[in-house]
């Protein structure tokens, strides 16, 4: 059993942000049930639902947020959870009658999360956008690619998931046990541009200390520094080297047999654009897996750039067991790991209306209002 055993939660089930983060507590051991609404908006991907991976190890079911019935079961439900999330723009929930308010005044020990782009006030807190919009704003987008070409999107992880996801779990369990101590639940605004721009933190220290400048591809974290980029090898794939320490540098130049650049030289950055020529010239001359063995075992700081599918096979995976086979799909398995109370991945249930029923029992709601609801 995960740490979360026995943690009730609320999911109204929405794409993206939200989707992760109820996968993530429910591979952590939380009950989650999973509302979502008959006509949901449409995410623009046709996903069969043995594939639609985020939704795994907790039932859904379909709810009418906008009937009486469906209203009333969500306020029901709220009686006893410890926590209810949703991912709608700021007042939907209001008009629906289950905002926080209502819900809270419910279960005082409630904790309430918001997963939006913009926030929950603003002037943009009402206008629509997704992942690449929302890290445009906050100054992230800006940063990543090469200077002579549009900034690349870095899939949706940034927003979405990082200053997401990851920054709604973290205020869910921080408000949680902050309710342990008070008795009292609090409503958590996770924004993507809030927790996008907390990444941020430390390229603001850079920038602010003249170590940092708007100029993409020139600075060390990114693609400007040579040895801090990628490289294209001879069969057109490529090597990520990121050797900042000068020893790993040292290492790096040595492997390769480069004796035309001067270790004492790394951060002269007058001599950057020489150097990345050298290293892209010399990872040229071999194929990426060539490059691979001949830098495995030596502290370099270059790996290869892997296929989701080639990741999945690499022996450090395998020996860890970071992916899991759950009704034959290979999906990455929980993270992070407890030497106690393992996580979980588990699939979706066979039965979600069964899997919700049982689950809804267990909350306190009796046979008859079940079998009404459902």
């Amino acid at each position: 059993m995960g740490p979360l055993h026995g943690t009730r939660i609320i999911e109204i089930a929405g794409i993206g942000p939200t989707q992760l983060c109820g996968m993530l507590l429910a591979d952590m051991g939380a009950e989650v049930l999973r509302l979502r609404r008959p006509a949901a908006a449409d995410p623009g991907v046709d996903l069969p639902a043995r594939f639609n991976l985020m939704n795994r190890g907790r039932p859904t079911i379909d709810v009418d947020l906008k009937s009486d019935a469906g209203r009333q079961l969500v306020l029901r439900l709220c009686d006893t959870a410890d926590v209810l999330f949703e991912g709608f723009r700021p007042g939907v929930m209001e008009r629906l009658g289950l905002g926080p308010a209502d819900c809270m005044a419910r279960n005082e020990r409630l904790v309430y999360g918001r997963m939006t782009g913009w926030g929950q006030d603003g002037p943009l807190a009402r206008r629509a956008g997704h992942d690449t919009n929302y890290i445009a704003v906050a100054g992230a987008l800006h940063g990543i690619g090469d200077a002579d070409r549009p900034p690349p999107l870095p899939l949706n992880l940034v927003g979405d998931f990082g200053g997401g996801s990851l920054y709604l779990v973290m205020g869910l369990l921080a408000a949680l046990l902050e309710a342990g101590r008070s008795g009292r639940g609090q409503v958590v605004d996770a924004a993507m541009v809030d927790g996008t721009a907390s990444m941020l933190t430390l390229f603001y220290g850079l920038q602010a200390g003249g170590m940092w400048t708007d100029a993409r591809a020139s600075n060390l974290l990114d693609g400007g520094a040579p040895f801090a980029r990628c490289y294209e090898t001879s069969d057109q794939r490529f090597v990520a080297v990121c050797a900042l320490e000068t020893g790993f540098f040292a290492n790096l130049l040595q492997a390769m047999s480069i004796d035309d650049i001067d270790p004492a030289d790394q951060y002269d950055t007058d001599q950057w654009p020489r150097h990345r020529e050298i290293f892209a010239r010399e990872f040229r001359g071999r194929t990426r897996d060539e490059w691979s063995a001949l830098l495995s075992g030596i502290d370099a700081c270059a790996m290869p750039v892997l296929t989701l599918g080639e990741a999945a096979e690499h022996e450090h995976a395998k020996a860890r067991g970071t992916y899991v086979d759950i009704d034959g799909v290979r999906q990455p398995g929980p993270a992070p790991r407890f030497s106690r109370t393992a996580s979980e991945a588990r699939g979706a249930p066979p039965d979600p209306r069964e899997a919700a029923r049982e689950t809804m029992l267990q909350w306190g709601l009796g046979e008859d209002e079940v079998r009404q609801l459902l």
